[in-house]
């Protein structure tokens, strides 16, 4: 074979550079050659894009801040009297300079919990349900009703707690207080230590105020964990099937695995409405500035209804010690979140799953 044929053999094969110095090579100007650029201008979409995202992301940190600024500036003066006790001190009292959110604080947080003991095995059942269980020809009408108890207004919630929820609830209570009342966070006693069984010592709890925030962000905790849940690999499913396991098998081993960083998300996105929930809290409970550890005993308290309570009829003091009220609940809604972003971080949906 010719050289010059060998030459247009290799032009053919390798048109973008000489084999033997790779194909980033292209000749230029006889024997001269140089590396082809491989930098890439982006389109008109994706520079309108990526303004757009981080131009969003921007903003939503700005208002962060400026809410954590604002509410620092305007609880200043409470804080730099009350100093650490804030803390410490159960008593509600500005014009005093005897104030403190540690009962509203610890109600808050008894609330929470209850909430999510009982919002997190519904919404996981239900999201379960739906994604691995329903039809598909019911399935789209059982997520509309979930999005639609998503947007039903916390003060629907709070007045279907106070008159239908509470009465049927109370029996429960009282049952549970009566077989497990040995543990004190059950127990419903007086100063003294005597068991009460009344019914009225049941009533306005953090236990039925708890069960009324699960309900309310159950929905939002199950649209979570849904579509965690129905992006799990088709391949997957059907592989562990074919190896002979049953239904719950394969949710067990692929699917909750698989949906975990959704699991988790959406928990702690309940948790953090939960912790902030008005209406509803502020509707059941009856209001006490002491805390209470027995959860179905009448008498509890937030942080967000205190601010509800009190901020008509507050001072300028008084307004500026419930923005201090209101700043910790925003640190402590702030940590929950970046903690559970570092969490989901570490456990993506899909990063693996059980043999």
């Amino acid at each position: 074979m010719s050289t010059s044929t060998s030459d247009d053999l290799t032009d053919l094969l390798f048109p973008d550079g000489d084999p033997e110095k790779g194909a980033d090579a292209v000749p230029i100007d006889g024997d001269r050659r140089t590396a082809r650029a491989m930098t890439s201008r982006p389109s008109v979409g994706d520079a309108v894009f990526r303004t757009t995202a981080f131009a969003a992301g921007g903003i939503t940190v700005a208002i962060m801040l400026a809410v954590g600024f604002f509410l620092t500036l305007r609880g200043g003066d409470a804080l730099s009297v009350a100093g650490w006790s804030f803390l410490t001190t159960q008593e509600w009292s500005p014009e005093t300079h005897s104030f403190g959110i540690a009962a509203v604080l610890s109600g808050t947080v008894t609330i929470a919990i209850v909430a999510m003991f009982f919002s997190v095995p519904l919404a996981t059942g239900t999201a379960l349900l739906i994604s691995e269980i329903i039809p598909p020809r019911l399935r789209s009408l059982l997520i509309s009703l979930v999005d639609l108890m998503a947007a039903v207004p916390s003060v629907v919630y709070g007045l279907w707690g106070l008159f239908f929820l509470q009465q049927n609830v109370i029996p429960v209570a009282q049952w549970i207080s009566h077989y497990f009342g040995w543990i004190p966070v059950f127990a419903v006693t007086d100063l003294d230590g005597t068991p009460m069984t009344d019914a009225s010592q049941f009533t306005s709890s953090a236990f039925i105020a708890g069960i009324v925030v699960a309900l309310m962000v159950a929905p939002t905790q199950t649209s979570v964990m849904r579509e965690a849940f129905s992006q799990a690999p088709v391949g997957e499913r059907e592989g562990a099937l074919a190896l002979g396991s049953t239904r719950w098998g394969m949710i067990r081993t692929v699917v909750l695995p698989f949906g975990r960083g959704g699991m988790i998300g959406g928990t702690m996105l309940g948790l953090g409405r939960a912790l902030g929930e008005t209406i509803a809290v502020y509707l059941i409970i009856s209001p006490i500035f002491t805390i209470n550890w027995q959860v179905l005993k009448t008498g509890s308290n937030s942080v967000s209804a205190l601010i509800a309570l009190r901020y008509g009829e507050a001072s300028e003091f008084g307004l500026s010690a419930l923005m201090a009220a209101g700043l910790v609940l925003f640190l402590i809604t702030l940590v929950i979140n970046f903690t559970a972003s570092s969490i989901v971080a570490r456990s993506r949906s899909g990063a693996q799953s059980e043999g």
